[in-house]
């Protein structure tokens, strides 16, 4: 019995239903409450929290109904742009819901309010668990709407310092766009030529591309490796500081 169930909704974003103790459960994300009540109904799970990663709508959009339909806890780290939050959360809180304890980790870039979850290994599972919002995307990470480069990318390597096991489950599914562009950057690059044939093949077989592990973003994200040599020849420029690498990677994927 899985305990993660991936929505798709809205066209590219990704839902997270989690289920725990049985038939309780924690959604990440509803942005869109029907399709969450019917999974819900298709699982036999009563809904007891609902995560927030960050404000924007695409994100949060069911949360109201959802809490009025079932009477959940709305968590998240931004109150004054997500009227539906009982609880706010900060960085380095522990969560308790059940059995299952989460941390929140707060990852400043996409928006200033930004935050992930984190459920580390346990009971014998050895790979841990993350939401990501639109911080990170399986091959890439979300635009600078409201920090600098150099705040996401410490974000991101905050994130890249979890076990190589850990499990990324993102906001979106951007994956093979990501790897297209990350291929367009180095494309002698043979770890990331062999991954975008493997998105392709996913997509062709209509297998899902999230979740990756923090291990394969850390080969072959553009984004968390800005401060390699070899991705600095790719953009030429070898002397330049990683977070000039970054903020230029960003700026030429925002008009890829």
């Amino acid at each position: 019995m899985t305990s993660i169930i991936t929505i798709p909704a809205l066209g590219d974003n990704l839902i997270y239903l989690y289920r725990y103790d049985r038939s309780d459960s924690f959604v990440v994300d509803p942005g869109d409450s029907s399709a969450v009540v019917k999974a819900l109904k298709e699982h036999g799970l009563t809904l007891k929290t609902i995560l927030v990663t960050h404000h924007h709508g695409d994100h949060t959009g069911g949360a109201a109904e959802l809490k009025r339909k079932t009477g959940c806890t709305v968590i998240g780290g931004d109150r004054a742009r997500t009227p539906a939050i009982d609880r706010l959360v900060e960085d380095g809180q522990i969560l308790a819901l059940g059995s299952t304890r989460i941390q929140v980790l707060a990852t400043p870039g996409h928006t200033r309010t930004s935050v992930c979850y984190y459920v580390p290994p346990s009971n014998g599972d050895k790979s841990g668990i993350l939401w990501t919002g639109d911080t990170l995307f399986v091959g890439g990470c979300g635009r600078l709407l409201e920090c600098d480069a150099q705040t996401m990318r410490q974000s991101l390597l905050r994130l890249a310092s979890l076990p190589n096991e850990t499990l990324v489950y993102c906001g979106h599914d951007y994956t093979l766009e990501n790897y297209e562009f990350a291929s367009s950057i180095e494309p002698d690059n043979p770890a990331v030529r062999q991954r975008l044939d493997e998105i392709k093949q996913a997509h062709r077989q209509g297998r899902p591309t999230v979740p990756s592990t923090m291990l394969q973003e850390k080969t072959t994200n553009p984004f968390l490796r800005a401060d390699t040599p070899e991705l600095k020849a790719a953009l030429k420029m070898s002397q330049a500081r990683a977070a000039d690498v970054f903020a230029e990677l960003r700026r030429r994927k925002d008009v890829f």
